[in-house]
């Protein structure tokens, strides 16, 4: 299995004309398949015998793939989508084949050096100082995860410190649209989560920070509020001033999460909405989002490092080599040790295509939301939901009712048009656009909206 021969070299080239297909043609929709429907086209594939390279491609090729969805599909538009640049996903080839456990410095120098390049362009757009640091985690959750750990142990470091010892509880601030990740790592850590509720605008504000913390529960210690950049289903972003003022006014960690709207800080045009991001003390923002990497690739940035260095350093007598020095090792600012080098594709984007044409493409997707947004405005059989702040549209077909969305939208992907799943809104039924692909032109709004007529 381990020797490069002639049957590994035709394999090699088989794969290699089955990508390059993959990334010069225009993307395939397609759509799941029930479990009876791909056993019988694949049937079994793990055998004891092996069944070969060619039989094994083919299988994926003809049955598997199709069976998957395209997030770059320029009318993908539920969720949040991926368009990762035809240089990143040729370079992810590269990181597979470089076979680089991208845990520390003394295993993968170049890569944390290339890594950190990156990772410095998007605290420069965040605003946060020269000092600040992390690295890149699986996703949002790992994240967000990763950093209110990291912010509950500076919490018990400065408790221990001054003798108080540890509270009843431990807590976080999060709003009503927080992402579900925020609930999901509050469950992992035995935390709490004091819900602050936003108003008419949605937007998590100050004083509803500081009347959930007023609130609390008696022994509660709130460690951390969280903020987010750009909710998922909506695409608000919350009054990161007033949250970074009252988070500081109790002296608990800030913390934003930007997983998906972060990447809007390329535009100049959306910079206006983030005023106060660059309080944070720790920031997630997903480049496999809105920032055009494969999946999957988290930046986590934090304003001082040391502290995440002292959460996070695994310590174990394999590991003193590496422990010992002061070089940067990604392992230790996140929940993770062995980790693939998945900012290297990102990195070798960027530095292919410059930082302007990033720019560039965020304020595309921005350009075709709001006039997705005028055409809604403009159909009287339509409503928004509210005017978009990033590159998500929510909107409604009047007099329709959950069922009338789930067959429009299942007949719309059946017929491979478009994926465009129902969400809820203030508990009715909504139509939600997400467009993160500059692929995504107003035309293929269009040609969905017309289809609600």
């Amino acid at each position: 299995m381990h020797e490069f021969d002639e049957s590994t070299d035709d394999l090699a080239w088989a794969i290699f004309r089955y990508a390059l297909d993959r990334v010069r043609t225009d993307p395939p929709l397609d759509g799941p398949r029930s479990h009876q429907e791909l056993w019988e086209a694949v049937g079994q594939t793990i055998t004891e015998e092996g069944l070969g390279g060619e039989s094994v491609l083919a299988a994926f090729a003809d049955h598997l793939a199709p069976a998957c969805l395209s997030t770059d599909h320029p009318r993908f538009l539920s969720f949040v989508p991926g368009a990762p640049t035809n240089a990143s996903v040729l370079f992810d080839l590269v990181v597979g084949a470089s076979s680089m456990c991208a845990t520390s410095w003394l295993e993968a120098a170049g890569t944390v050096y290339a890594e950190n390049q990156v990772l410095r362009w998007v605290a420069d757009l965040v605003g946060l100082p020269e000092g600040a640091g992390g690295c890149f985690a699986s996703g949002g959750t790992m994240g967000n995860l990763s950093a209110l750990v990291a912010g509950r142990d500076q919490a018990m470091r400065r408790r221990e410190a001054d003798g108080s010892g540890r509270p009843a509880r431990w807590s976080v601030v999060a709003s009503d649209g927080a992402h579900s990740s925020i609930d999901s790592a509050a469950r992992v850590m035995d935390v709490d989560v004091l819900v602050a509720t936003t108003g008419d605008d949605r937007r998590l504000r100050g004083d509803a920070v500081r009347a959930a913390i007023a609130a609390r529960p008696e022994g509660t210690e709130v460690f951390a509020v969280v903020a987010t950049a750009g909710t998922t289903n909506l695409g608000v972003v919350d009054a990161l001033d007033e949250v970074a003022e009252a988070a500081a006014e109790h002296g608990a960690w800030f913390h934003v999460d930007g997983a998906y709207g972060g990447a809007a800080l390329a535009a100049e045009s959306a910079r206006p909405h983030f005023a106060g991001i660059d309080r944070c003390d720790s920031v997630v923002i997903d480049p496999h989002k809105w920032l055009f990497a494969p999946f999957d690739c988290c930046a986590l940035l934090y304003r001082q490092p040391e502290v995440a260095r002292l959460a996070h350093t695994q310590h174990a007598s394999y590991l003193d080599p590496i422990n010992s020095g002061s070089e940067w090792n990604p392992s230790d600012y996140g929940h993770f040790l062995s980790r693939r080098a998945r900012g290297l594709p990102f990195w070798f984007s960027l530095a292919v295509h410059g930082t302007r044409a990033y720019a560039e493409s965020v304020e595309v997707t921005l350009e075709v939301a709001r006039a997705g947004a005028a055409m809604v405005d403009a159909a009287p059989h339509l409503e928004l939901v509210m005017p978009p702040t990033l590159s998500v549209l929510a909107f409604r077909r009047i007099g329709w009712d959950q069922a009338d969305y789930d067959t429009w939208s299942s007949q719309l992907m059946d017929e491979g048009v478009g994926l465009v799943l129902p969400t809820q809104v203030d508990g009715s039924p909504a139509l939600r656009f997400c467009i993160v692909n500059p692929r995504t032109t107003a035309d293929d709004l269009g040609m969905i909206l017309d289809r609600l007529a």
